[in-house]
Parts: C-alpha cells; structure tokens; sequence
C-alpha cells in the first residue's frame, strides 16, 4: 500500500501572498499569530506580511522567539504565547526554522499531551490536527510548507529530534518567490543543495515508486537547470521562481517515502555544531551518494545523472554511477559549497559520537544501503579532510 499526503491547498507565484485575505475570510479565522524570525523581520520581508494583514484589518500577534536550529523552549514559549493571544491560527514565515517552529506550536496546542515536546521525535501518536497554519517559505530548499515532518532541537541531549507526523502538515502553502529575491548568495547556494539532497535521496530510497519517482525526477531537472543561475544572479527571477517550485516539487515526494543518511549525518552536525542544515546536507551529499552505490538503488543513479543534464546515451550502470555524483559535485563546486567538514569547524574528536547520533537518527532506515555505525564513520572521516 502506498500514501499520499500532500497541503489541502497551495498557491504559486510572484505576489501570491495576497492570498492570505482571502483564505482568511474563506475559513471564518480571526486573529493569526505570525511566527517568523528577527532577521526576516529586520530586513523587511514580514513587512510584506503584515501589510497583507494590515489592509484586510487581520489582527496578528507576532512571534519571533526562532531559532536557526530551532529547540525545544522555543517551541514551548511559542506555546505559551500563542494561549495568551487569543489567535486561532497560524501564519509561518521563514525557512525550515520558522515552519519547524510553527508546526511544533500547532501540533503540541491541539495535543497539549505532548507538552514537553520530546516525545513528538519520530511518529508521534497525536489525536488532532495542529492549530490550522498558512506556510510561506522564503529560502528554496527546505519544503517544510508541505511536507508532514519538521525537526527540534533537544538541547540537552545534543540532539536533533526529527518529527513526522500527518498531523502536523500546513493547512496552506504559499510558494511567493518574492519573498525569496533577497535571500544570499550562500543561502541561495545550501538551501538549493538541500532541495536536490530531498529529491535524490528519496529517489533511491527504498520506498520510492512511481508517483514520488515523477517528482523527484522534474525537481533534479528543476534545480540542475536553475541553482547556479540563482546563486550567481539573485535578480534572475525566472531562475528563483523555478528553484521555488522545484524545492516544492521534492518536498512532495520524500514527504511521503522518507530519506536517507545524509540526512541522518547531517542533524548531529546541527545538534553539535549549528551547522546550517543546507550546508550540512550538501557536504555530505557526493560522500554518501558514494557508499549507496553498492546497492539496489545504483541503476537509479544514470537517471539522476541525465536529469542532471549528463548525456547518459550508452551508459552502463557503474559509468552512470559515477557521472551523478560528479555531477552533483561539479555542481557543489560551482556555488561555492565547502567540500570538507574540516572546513565547516567539525572537530575530529567528535565523529564517533557524531556517527552514533546519525545511526540512531530517524532517517537511516530510509536508506537504500543498510548501515552500521562504523559505515557512518568511515564517511564522515573520508568527508573530514
């Protein structure tokens, strides 16, 4: 039996945020309680917000209590605030962080069992939808707007708690490149990385089939066509616009049949660390796509070598293996991703306890090799230096 769970409504297109009205008055929602965090709100991106907001008389009380690597307090005070706001709804702004945040909010206010946050790590057994939330990302990568997981970091124990949970998907997604254009040359470059990490990973995993195939297949395609044009011109708007779609398009996918451990290798180094995610994930990438080709999944690689734009004409499986991960690193490379952990401040003495997080992660039963810590290791020393 295969599942799909997709948002039950999502809007694309330069501007779309003016949507906002209208799915407001449409659902009879009163005052919204607006997550996002103090940079976005800084450089004027939740202006484009709360003008919406404010033109269509919206109350919102705003909440900007977000972490990069969001943790288990902020999730709590979120809480808190939302209870005393008199909200009932939520709108997200921002990358993965907000959203996480959001979704940790929604879910733990409808589930107040669940209070202490902790035990929402891996399928967590809640009885109700989150408070419903609007979704609007500003970074091309994480595709947290419709995907049903969202990660919190236990800072007591060092770790990263990955979360999956049907009930936890936004009730909107808007996908408004707009919010997008100011976003760095760097951050373009990881979030981007992070979206192709999405797709490839949930291509070969083990629960991939024809319908999450279609859509990782066009997002590789997407991204390969439009990273580099993104990170080198950030006013090339065709190029966003289609990153912004293409991050989406993956998110649909392993939403529904999970990932892999570059994913599982990449949370320790958020936990440890506070590694972007994006950056994290597109490191390890080629290392890992590396050890999953002595797999079931190698055949696969030829097809994400030629959706990378490879002439994979006459290949055979082992010259397909290695165009896509050449491919994948000509294109790190390009956009100035680092190539080493030892260059990202991992320290050496930590990767024993880094592979025994990453083991233990919620993610390595998605992928296609089965693995040990000793394997997980071995690939982060050979990513070190």
């Amino acid at each position: 039996m295969k599942r799909i769970i997709l948002n039950e409504t999502s809007y694309f297109g330069a501007g779309c945020r003016s949507v906002i009205a209208e799915e407001v008055a449409r659902r009879g929602f009163r005052k919204a309680f607006f997550v996002t965090d103090k940079d976005l709100i800084k450089f004027g991106v939740a202006d484009k917000i709360t003008q919406v907001l404010n033109a269509a008389s919206i109350p919102f009380e705003l909440f900007s209590d977000v972490k990069a690597n969001p943790t288990i307090a902020n999730v709590q005070h979120g809480v808190e605030a939302y209870k005393k706001s008199g909200a009932d709804f939520i709108i997200a702004l921002g990358g993965g962080s907000s959203i996480d945040t959001a979704k940790g909010i929604g879910i733990v206010v409808n589930n107040p069992e669940f209070a202490d946050v902790k035990s929402l790590e891996g399928v967590a057994d809640t009885k109700h939808k989150a408070v419903p939330t609007f979704a609007l990302p500003t970074t091309a990568g994480t595709a947290a707007e419709v995907t049903i997981n969202y990660v919190i970091i236990d800072e007591d124990a060092k770790k990263k708690m990955v979360c999956v949970d049907p009930n936890d998907i936004p009730a909107v997604a808007i996908i408004d490149p707009e919010l997008m254009y100011s976003m760095p040359k760097g951050l373009t470059a990881a979030t981007g990385m992070d979206a192709l990490t999405h797709a490839i990973e949930s291509y070969i995993t083990p629960g991939a089939w024809a319908m999450s195939d279609m859509f990782e297949i066009k997002a590789i395609e997407m991204i390969a066509q439009n990273l580099k044009n993104a990170v080198d011109n950030g006013n090339d708007t065709l190029a966003r616009d289609n990153m912004a779609q293409a991050q989406y398009i993956a998110g649909m996918g392993f939403s529904n049949v999970g990932l892999g451990i570059v994913h599982s290798m990449a949370h320790p180094l958020g936990a440890f660390y506070d590694t972007p995610h994006g950056v994290a994930n597109a490191l390890l990438l080629p290392y890992v796509m590396e050890y999953n080709a002595d797999s079931p999944a190698a055949p696969k690689y030829k097809d994400i070598a030629g959706a990378m734009g490879v002439d994979i004409e006459g290949m055979n499986t082992e010259e397909g293996v290695k165009a896509a991960i050449e491919a994948v690193k000509k294109l790190s490379e390009s956009i100035n991703i680092p190539q080493k952990l030892s260059e990202i401040g991992v320290k050496e003495e930590d990767i024993h306890d880094l592979a025994v997080a990453a083991y233990g992660d919620v993610c390595t039963g998605g992928n296609p090799r089965p693995t040990s810590v000793e394997d997980i290791e071995a690939i982060y020393r050979k990513a070190y230096r």
